[in-house]
């Protein structure tokens, strides 16, 4: 089976630093990896080198089996990617917000496949007509993965997604990423909430400058991870 995404020894220079040096993962369709680093660590880059946004200075990487700095359109047409503020029309309705996208991605969809989605994400049937303007954090990101659930992208990538959030709606978030990789869609979130990662997560890696410092798989015993291990992992890097 091809991985949804494969990197090995990833290097990536801006201004003639190593912001990334020598960074190595592998998603299968259905995991959920959580690259955790505080600012600077590489986090973001990452992401941008994954989506061919930055060059990359050594290694390689393949979005199911398609390389960003030759196939770039094979690659965003396998990635659904969701910023820390999702930005959608404020105008237009959920279903015109997603029917508008669809349509520039070339890729349409049915009135009963957009509703499914929307229900899928859980996503209130009351916010489906109504502008985007109003909506809350959540509610944009609901739309926007139920966007890329109607994509059927393999790999969707999360930049800092719980921040701002409530713990309520954080658990929710959670659960709906966990569903997100129940459909084979494998997930690749950056993020500095170290529990919020162990909650969702089945592979957890620490950047710190640039490289993978620490690394921790769950296990199928509860709890899931170390957290005082994870704990003392995040502080030292």
């Amino acid at each position: 089976m091809t991985p949804a995404l494969s990197i090995d020894h990833l290097v990536v220079e801006r201004g003639g630093r190593r912001i990334v040096d020598g960074l190595s993962l592998s998603l299968a369709p259905g995991d959920v990896y959580a690259l955790l680093g505080g600012n600077g660590a590489g986090k973001s880059t990452t992401l941008f080198a994954i989506l061919g946004l930055l060059a990359r200075s050594g290694g390689s990487i393949r979005v199911a089996g398609h390389d960003p700095a030759r196939a770039r359109d094979d690659v965003r047409a396998s990635v659904a990617y969701l910023p820390e503020n999702v930005t959608l029309y404020p105008s237009f309705t959920a279903r015109e917000n997603v029917g508008y996208f669809l349509e520039l991605a070339g890729t349409p969809r049915s009135v009963a496949e957009v509703e499914a989605a929307f229900a899928a994400v859980n996503l209130d049937p009351g916010a489906w007509d109504r502008p985007a303007g109003g909506f809350s954090k959540g509610m944009r990101q609901k739309t926007a993965i139920a966007l890329a659930l109607l994509r059927r992208a393999p790999l969707l990538l999360l930049d800092e997604p719980t921040s701002g959030l409530d713990p309520a709606a954080t658990r929710d978030f959670h659960a709906l990423v966990a569903d997100v990789a129940a459909r084979g869609i494998a997930v690749l979130m950056v993020t500095h909430d170290l529990f919020g990662a162990a909650d969702v997560a089945g592979h957890i890696g620490l950047l710190a400058k640039g490289r993978l410092a620490r690394e921790w798989t769950a296990v199928s015993a509860s709890p899931r991870f170390d957290l005082n291990d994870l704990h003392a992992g995040f502080v030292t890097a």
